[in-house]
């Protein structure tokens, strides 16, 4: 447990000084987001070439270490999953553009209390997860198509239901995910010292660092101070 939350916690070090190094410095910032302004004055940040490709790259990360795993070294993997943490500090960094950066931090702040005292409960509870779980990942599913619609209504109600629902399902992931990493306490044992332990290390890392990056991005949506400037 203790090398899984090292991964995840250095992945998401990582994350942050590559969104930090971007969002602070507007030449680069420049290279990944276009920002312009409406008639009305109201800003439009937009992607760029680059910043289209820091979006989507992170999933073809995880697919890769999805599909790929057993195929992979454990170097190879670990390789992939710092990438993977560039690629996704990359594409967090426009939101310096949305947000103050007083409310990002205290967004995440907020976010890691959350994560740590949910994933304790997971860790030490006695009750089973299992089926909360399966709820929560139909509930997943339930919240990328709500959010594939959205982009066709641009509903602001249906956004607001969709996150709410979201910061439920990611809260519950993590308390079952942990607790589901503890379960494979026997496994990381009989394998330990080979290159299947590094690897599961890896993935599972992978797992809560996704759970926490995305309840992340859903508690800025009610948190984050808007950055007008």
């Amino acid at each position: 447990m203790l090398r899984v939350f090292n991964w995840m916690a250095s992945g998401l070090l990582v994350t942050g000084v590559v969104s930090l190094a971007i969002g602070m410095n507007p030449d680069i910032q420049a290279m990944f987001w276009e920002v312009t302004r409406t008639a009305s004055g109201a800003r439009s940040i937009s992607p760029t070439l680059l910043g289209w490709g820091a979006m989507l790259s992170p999933l073809a990360f995880v697919l890769v270490l999805s599909f790929g795993i057993n195929k992979l070294s454990t170097q190879a993997a670990q390789g992939l999953f710092w990438l993977f943490c560039a690629c996704m500090g990359a594409s967090l960094s426009n939101i310096f553009l949305r947000y103050t950066g007083g409310s990002i931090a205290s967004t995440f702040f907020v976010t890691a209390g959350m994560f740590a005292a949910t994933s304790a409960y997971g860790y030490t509870t006695g009750r089973d997860l299992t089926r909360m779980g399966s709820f929560m990942m139909m509930g997943l599913i339930g919240i990328l198509l709500a959010g594939l619609v959205n982009m066709f209504l641009q509903s602001t109600v249906l956004a607001f239901v969709t996150s709410v629902i979201g910061v439920v399902v990611f809260v519950g992931l993590t308390a079952y995910d942990t607790q589901r990493i503890k379960a494979d306490y026997l496994q990381y044992a009989y394998a330990e010292g080979t290159d299947e332990a590094g690897k599961r290390s890896v993935m599972d890392a992978l797992t809560l660092y996704l759970n926490f990056v995305n309840l992340f991005q859903l508690l800025l949506q009610f948190m984050g101070v808007r950055n007008n400037d």
